[in-house]
């Protein structure tokens, strides 16, 4: 009968290999999010001991990790009552009726609800939700009469989509609109991603405010 033999050489590698595997089954990060408790192939860093920080300081993806990237989305025309090719055109009526924005929410805020709306819409498309978003890149444009971006009014769109519960009880943050009291957010959604938000000159579809594209992981 024939054995067959191992050297020391291979058997060091398969102990080593072996090692390495357990190591990276031990390390792989839970990540909670709406739904599902199962284990995803990221990290997400976020600064520590804040139980409630608004975006990621950077997130690591593994090897394997099967990424999805949408292009720049913007908000929908969704108010016939807003002249073609103004901002107001890109108010969602159903939120606003007439396209009316109260409580002192302003048009970018608006705009930006309306455009993480079709990025929901996108991912969704994919077997995505926005609890599975990454990164994400957001590119704004003054508002007419105005010469700086609204930045305090996108943040308050993109916490009702993201970064609105607290990391510690995982219990949901109450977040305002506008000037209005702080309510339960629109999507409860725990996830933070790494992000940047700057001001350009113009945007490609005259009116728009907000333009915003994501890199999603698919769990595993």
């Amino acid at each position: 009968m024939i054995k067959n033999r191992r050297s020391p050489l291979q058997s060091v590698i398969i102990v080593s290999v072996c090692a390495a595997v357990a190591a990276l089954a031990g390390n792989s990060t839970a990540v909670a999010q709406p739904g599902r408790d199962h284990r995803v192939p990221y990290t997400r860093h976020v600064e520590p001991g804040n139980a409630n920080p608004m975006i990621a300081t950077g997130v690591t993806l593994e090897s394997r990790a099967r990424n999805y990237k949408s292009s720049g989305l913007g908000p929908a025309a969704l108010n016939p009552a807003g002249a073609p090719g103004t901002p107001a055109a890109y108010v969602d009526a159903g939120q606003f009726p007439g396209g009316e924005l109260t409580g002192g929410v302003t048009i970018t805020e608006a705009q930006g609800m309306n455009a993480l709306r079709q990025i929901e819409a996108n991912l969704k498309a994919r077997g995505l939700k926005l609890s599975d978003v990454t990164t994400m890149r957001v590119f704004l444009d003054n508002a007419p009469g105005t010469d700086r971006a609204d930045y305090a009014g996108w943040n308050r769109a993109y916490r009702q989509f993201f970064a609105n519960t607290d990391l510690k009880t995982g219990k949901p943050i109450m977040v305002p609109m506008g000037t209005g009291e702080p309510a339960e957010p629109l999507v409860i959604n725990p996830a933070r991603p790494s992000r940047f938000a700057l001001e350009i000159a113009s945007l490609p579809v005259e009116g728009w405010l907000v333009e915003v594209e994501v890199d999603a992981v698919y769990p595993r």
